[in-house]
């Protein structure tokens, strides 16, 4: 068996390809070789043949794609030809990082990732996570890293260091040391990222000033003490993401914060509230892209519009459930829209009945116009469950006499209509994403 180098199998496809392309002539060129004794010369401008056209055909417009310019060379690599570079990756010869920017050279030059992969073995999956990671280690160089900290990804690390490519370069050299100092590996540096990434954005949230941003472990303490509040209480998988939380928090004030949800301190206080009868508070939040998919648990339920009346509303599936061990999601009746949302911990409290009813204004709301005046869609969750009109604070689901459709009202303003029953307790009002994520409405904005 004869052992063939990849610049040798490169160079023999290409000239097969050219016997390919000319076999028909094949037999015309076993002629030529046999009228040896004249020689002449062809001149495809004044040759009449009918194989030739005389026209050149129209060249169509084919779609390019867009080739990224190749990341500078290590200095042992700039002297390599195509087959060279070829038989380094097919070789994995040096290190990942080192051969890494030869991938990017080979798309440049218009080689296409399923080629690459028949030619060195590498996926096209595991050639992005080479390039992009090669792209953090050397940033991470440019934002002075400690040096141990970059040797431990010097063997390898590319899967690790992809994942946190959607941070600033000032929290991958904060992960990178945590990865590092943690041991984690591809599935731990990702949950870590969204963590670091998710948690700018739910400022407003409970405990969230209690947890130090500047820290990857506390970011990931806040997305664990965050997921333990979509879970009933007390339940296992509540605990458990308790436990996780207080395991890596750094700061001092979120071990506490994490302690006292523990401990239920949080959830008495809530309880003595409306013992008192203070405020009822309805959450406002805007739905972030991409966080119904990257939720631990999520909700199914049935959407009404609010155009259509008290009627929709009560016709509506009261009971949606899961079955079987791939919870298939089955309702009592057929339904035509039907929404899911994170299951936050208002959502996790309503059980039989919930339903959400969307608003094609923000307007219908009681919050005060000066400040929120907010021309917007937007979706009410409320509990059919409870539908007595008790707090004067609340908000509740109903028809307003004068108006079409259906409203969102105050206790209070209900009890001075003689209106003791609603469609439903609101617990819940969502603002669809933006771009531009504005800060939340706060407790006391209601009007």
């Amino acid at each position: 068996m004869m052992a063939l180098s990849v610049s040798s199998v490169v160079k023999t496809l290409y000239f097969s390809g050219i016997d390919n392309r000319h076999g028909n002539n094949h037999n015309h060129n076993q002629s030529l070789k046999h009228n040896k004794p004249h020689s002449f010369s062809i001149s495809a401008s004044l040759n009449p043949s009918p194989y030739i056209p005389k026209t050149k055909p129209e060249q169509k417009q084919v779609y390019q794609p867009f080739r990224p310019p190749p990341s500078p060379l290590p200095s042992q690599y700039k002297t390599l030809d195509t087959a060279g570079r070829i038989e380094v990756l097919a070789n994995r010869l040096g290190a990942w990082h080192q051969y890494a920017p030869l991938i990017s050279s080979l798309i440049h030059e218009g080689f296409t990732p399923p080629t690459i992969e028949e030619l060195t073995g590498i996926s096209g999956v595991e050639q992005n996570r080479l390039v992009v990671g090669a792209q953090i280690l050397e940033s991470l160089q440019q934002s002075n890293t400690d040096p141990d900290v970059l040797d431990a990804f010097d063997t390898s690390g590319a899967e690790i260091l992809y994942e946190i490519r959607l941070l600033s370069a000032s929290q991958r050299s904060a992960a990178a040391r945590y990865i590092v100092d943690n041991k984690f590996d591809g599935k731990d540096a990702q949950t870590l990222a969204r963590a670091m990434k998710d948690f700018p954005k739910r400022r407003g949230e409970k405990g969230w000033e209690s947890f130090d941003y500047t820290l990857p472990g506390d970011c990931l303490s806040f997305m664990y003490y965050r997921q333990s509040r979509e879970h009933k209480n007390p339940s296992d998988a509540r605990t458990s993401a308790l436990e996780q939380a207080l395991k890596v928090a750094i700061t001092e004030n979120a071990k506490n914060t994490v302690l006292e949800e523990m401990q239920g301190k949080g959830d008495g206080k809530e309880e003595e509230g409306d013992a008192v009868g203070r405020g009822v508070l309805v959450p406002v939040v805007r739905l972030k892209y991409g966080e119904v998919a990257e939720a631990t648990s999520v909700i199914v339920l049935p959407v009404c519009k609010a155009e259509n009346g008290e009627k929709e509303v009560k016709e509506a599936p009261f009971e949606i459930r899961s079955e079987g061990e791939f919870g298939v999601v089955a309702a009592e009746k057929a339904w035509g829209r039907w929404v899911v949302l994170p299951r936050w911990e208002p959502v996790a409290t309503v059980g039989r009945g919930g339903v959400v009813v969307s608003f094609a204004d923000a307007r219908v709301l009681p919050w005060k116009v000066n400040k929120y005046y907010k021309e917007e869609a937007i979706l009410v969750v409320a509990d059919r469950g409870s539908t007595e009109v008790v707090a004067d604070d609340g908000l509740y689901l109903a028809k307003v006499d004068g108006h079409d459709g259906l409203m969102v009202q105050r206790g209070s303003a209900l009890k001075e209509s003689g209106v003791n029953d609603s469609l439903g307790t609101v617990v819940l009002v969502v603002r669809p994403p933006r771009d531009d994520t504005d800060d939340q409405i706060s407790d006391e904005e209601w009007d």
